[in-house]
């Protein structure tokens, strides 16, 4: 972890609470942020199980390593963020044994909106595998009733997420006549 960057148990505890990013094998290396940006750096081995029927390893699993480096760089500063939105370009292919490291860098914070880039290597010999750029979106505190469990967890995001803009939860027509919001 950085030294010298404020305090980060907030997105520590994050990652320690993430089941999907240990169970593919991921490992923080580094994880900070400089009062308004944050960033982080994660490690993945490519094991058989996440290689596809082209011998090499499933996009899908590149992507999931991207979006993990993206989370601790965006939660970084505290706040509460979650992916509205991204794309990614596979450059080159990654096989059984390699070594990949995500490097996710916070370009922007603006309101309540940021962009985050992320780029992966092979760490053997920084060959670019892949680029990433995320789109975050800090959702507003949320209450004890909202946090409650609902069995739905995005559910409960979503809805905590519309309750600055004046209304109560959204309902079957939340999404009509938003400009008279």
């Amino acid at each position: 972890m950085s030294t010298g960057t404020p305090e980060l148990s907030h997105v520590q505890a994050m990652w320690a609470d993430d089941e999907a990013s240990r169970g593919l094998g991921m490992e923080l290396l580094d994880v900070g942020h400089d009062g308004r940006l944050g960033w982080s750096s994660v490690r993945m081995p490519v094991t058989e199980v996440m290689v596809n029927g082209h011998k090499i390893m499933h996009g899908g699993l590149i992507f999931t390593l991207c979006d993990s480096a993206f989370a601790l760089a965006c939660n970084a500063t505290g706040r509460l963020t979650v992916a509205s939105g991204c794309d990614i370009n596979f450059v080159t292919s990654a096989r059984l044994g390699d070594v990949l490291v995500a490097q996710a860098q916070e370009r922007a914070a603006y309101g309540r909106n940021g962009l985050t880039d992320v780029t992966v290597t092979r760490e053997s010999d920084g060959e670019l595998i892949a680029e990433f750029r995320g789109r975050s979106r800090a959702l507003t505190p949320r209450t004890a009733a909202q946090a409650a469990p609902t069995g739905d967890s995005d559910t409960a995001h979503a809805e905590s997420d519309t309750s600055d803009a004046g209304s109560a939860a959204p309902g079957p027509n939340s999404g009509k006549n938003q400009e008279n919001r």
